[in-house]
């Protein structure tokens, strides 16, 4: 097994006993101690899975007396145990307390990690250094077991196999009782959808390292019917949690103790929102009305260990499912598996005594959300291209494919965060003049910078904004030159090409290539490819508006990069066609 990294003071420390009575105190929820350990917005999963290393890894070494245990057990067994950081207390006091693995030399090493590092060793590392046993917060993390933690994509030997429980905890929305009153939910609880939907920030935990976050979007897709509608809903969540316009956790926990009626509404745990409501009376925990997802707490088994490992990993599996630990995970404010009221529901806790309704969710759609969520909060480095030919200026809506382009476009920068590198180009046949001896088809109007970054003191987010209000200004008599633009911008991109962001040319076009002089479809082909590098992919998005727009050539121009097309018939679908485009980035 791997050795521990560098650890804080055991909690079992020297003179104290391996038989003395466990006495597990309700103790203190991430979002009650105001030091949530997970938090809004998600950065780019390496970062993350670094930050969960160097700051959520904690270890509590199990045994009080090591020597003395060493010198009477020769031969003994030592089994990690990985959990994650909200179970680890309960965890190591279940361990540490348990006279049946003392008597059989047994020793448990107790390591509180997040379950986004464990996922990705499942996925990286040889089997030696995996722990033999266990316990997220969720089972929905196994969907993401696999090479790289991609999700669906299996390791052989290192698939966790399930053995129980540790308790469970529904998950449930917390606000001001004022707040709750102010909403209507005292009397009437909302769904998850309406929940999202109701113009109220709703804040929860890093979605792509959070299962409250994740199982909080996921619920709101299911409850909103998993259409295009409710994928917006969920698009435009996770990109107004990343530029910042949801409150992160700490401060929203903070706005909900303080009582007020605006106060936020955050997604969490009921065991932490149980612990919340003990320490203030102001707190309103609501269950929505479709039901709510449950944190299970799987214990699951790692590996194929010898058969005198398996013994002690089954003894420690036991100790783990047990029915003191079922009594100790509800004093700790969990549920046990029968879905028991954990101590100190009722009365004005606001924890209800009956086990909510539960909310059963498509594990593989919790994947796919989890994959996709992390891709939309991968750091961006984009390139807008939109196209100013003589056809956009053809009516849509209540005014041209022009203004819907500009006006989509808008919407969709102000759902960046200032990190974000945007620039801004437009196009047409020969819109420029000459230069080395030929007409160019594309414009830079806004050079690529983070939207933070000062220009002549405004920032670039409100120099984009302002240059987007020129495009229907800038339409011209001439065609589509979208070939020749299309690989400038591929490589102009790649030339100044960020390796910690996702790289991408978005494409907004409602025609075909109309430049004869230009580069055509099969040379272009032919060029992507060739000049596609591994170490500075650049992906071509493709939004082809209205109907004449040639889809099967923006197809097969995004393929060529590993993009994709998408195509906004009604142009006034463009605002979500856009949305969807930029959420499917790899």
């Amino acid at each position: 097994m791997r050795s521990p990294a560098p650890r804080p003071p055991p909690t079992c420390g020297p003179g104290t006993r391996a038989d003395a009575p466990t006495t597990t105190e309700p103790f203190v929820g991430r979002h009650a101690q105001q030091h949530p350990r997970r938090r809004w917005p998600l950065a780019l999963a390496a970062a993350l899975l670094a930050v969960a290393v160097a700051a959520g890894l904690l270890v509590w070494q199990r045994w009080d007396d090591t020597s003395t245990t060493a010198a009477g057990c020769p031969g003994g067994r030592t089994v990690e145990v990985q959990v994650t950081p909200e179970l680890g207390e309960l965890t190591e006091s279940l361990l540490a307390g348990d006279r049946a693995l003392a008597d059989a030399c047994i020793t448990a090493d107790v390591v509180a990690q997040e379950p986004v590092q464990t996922v990705a060793d499942l996925g990286a590392l040889d089997a030696a250094e995996l722990p033999d046993v266990w316990v997220p917060d969720s089972a929905s993390w196994l969907a993401r077991v696999g090479s790289g933690g991609r999700a669906g994509a299996e390791v052989p030997g290192t698939l966790p196999e399930p053995a129980g429980q540790l308790g469970s905890t529904p998950l449930v929305l917390a606000t001001s009782r004022a707040a709750a009153d102010a909403l209507g939910w005292s009397v009437t609880p909302p769904s998850w959808g309406q929940a999202l939907t109701s113009g109220r920030p709703l804040a929860a935990p890093g979605l792509g390292t959070a299962s409250e976050g994740l199982l909080a979007l996921a619920a709101a897709r299911t409850s909103l019917g998993g259409g295009p509608e409710a994928d917006n809903a969920v698009v435009a969540a996770v990109l107004a949690a990343a530029r910042g316009a949801t409150p992160p956790v700490e401060e929203a926990v903070a706005a909900v103790t303080g009582g007020g009626a605006d106060a936020p509404v955050v997604a969490m745990t009921e065991q932490e929102a149980l612990v919340l409501a003990r320490d203030d009376a102001d707190v309103a925990v609501v269950y929505p009305a479709d039901g709510s997802p449950v944190l299970d707490n799987p214990v699951l088994r790692v590996g194929s260990p010898e058969p005198a490992q398996r013994a002690a990993v089954d003894a420690v599996v036991a100790t783990l499912t047990s029915p003191d630990a079922a009594t100790a995970a509800r004093r700790a404010g969990f549920r046990d598996t029968t879905g028991q009221a954990p101590d100190g529901a009722g009365g004005d806790s606001g924890v209800s005594v009956a086990a909510p309704a539960s909310l059963l969710l498509d594990p593989a759609v919790v994947g796919q959300l989890l994959t996709r969520v992390s891709g939309l909060a991968t750091p961006s480095r984009l390139l807008a291209v939109v196209d100013v030919s003589t056809s956009m200026s053809a009516a849509a809506g209540d005014g041209s494919r022009a203004t819907l382009a500009r006006d989509a476009a808008k919407s969709a920068l102000t759902l960046f965060p200032d990190s974000a590198a945007i620039g801004l180009w437009v196009f047409a046949a020969e819109l420029q003049g000459p230069a080395d001896g030929a007409e160019v088809d594309w414009l830079e109007l806004v050079p690529q910078r983070t939207l933070d970054a000062d220009v002549d003191g405004r920032p670039q987010r409100a120099v984009l904004s302002a240059a987007l209000d020129t495009v229907p200004d800038r339409l011209t008599g001439g065609g589509t030159g979208l070939y020749d633009t299309t690989l400038a911008a591929v490589r102009a991109s790649r030339a100044s090409y960020d390796p910690t962001a996702v790289n991408t040319v978005v494409v907004v076009t409602d025609g075909t290539n109309e430049d004869s002089a230009g580069i055509q479809l099969d040379e272009l082909l032919q060029t992507l490819t060739a000049e596609a590098d591994p170490q500075r992919p650049v992906e071509v998005v493709a939004v082809g508006l209205g109907p004449d727009a040639d889809l099967d050539a923006l197809e097969q121009v995004a393929g060529a990069t590993g993009g994709g097309a998408y195509s906004a018939v009604d142009p006034e679908d463009l605002q979500t066609v856009l949305f969807d485009a930029l959420a499917n980035r790899d």
